[in-house]
């Protein structure tokens, strides 16, 4: 009662938006957000350009936007059955996780790995359609 692994290029692209989402967030937290020298340049009255995305990022911390997304999208990978949405859902879960948003950014990360396994081992749940 084996079943056989169905993993294309589909797949691939979204090992790869997934490292892309999580290992960027990761990267951005480290460099921009994460130093103390950080806090002073941007509060200086000529603020150097990585400021902006830099208050972006924490506005969405701060209102929880990172895990909103990936439970929207957790759940859209789930209902839907599209392997890309679960790829996007797991990376920008891991988003959630590192910009302090873990409690949906988890369920949302969850629900997209869940729907995107099952599309793969061939057993769609839920009404998924196979991708």
């Amino acid at each position: 009662m084996s079943k056989t692994v169905k993993w294309g290029a589909t797949d691939w692209l979204g090992v790869a938006l997934t490292a892309l989402l999580g290992g960027g967030a990761f990267a951005f937290r480290w460099f921009a957000i994460m130093p103390r020298a950080t806090v002073g340049l941007c509060a200086a009255a000529n603020a150097p350009g990585f400021c902006t995305p830099r208050h972006w990022v924490l506005s969405g911390q701060y209102y929880g936007t990172f895990g909103w997304a990936a439970l929207a999208l957790g759940l859209a990978a789930f209902f839907g059955g599209k392997r890309i949405l679960g790829a996007l859902a797991l990376g920008a879960g891991i988003a959630a996780v590192v910009n302090y948003n873990a409690t949906q950014g988890i369920i949302g990360a969850t629900l997209g790995l869940v729907a995107w396994l099952s599309l793969v081992s061939g057993r769609p749940g839920w009404g998924a359609t196979k991708a």
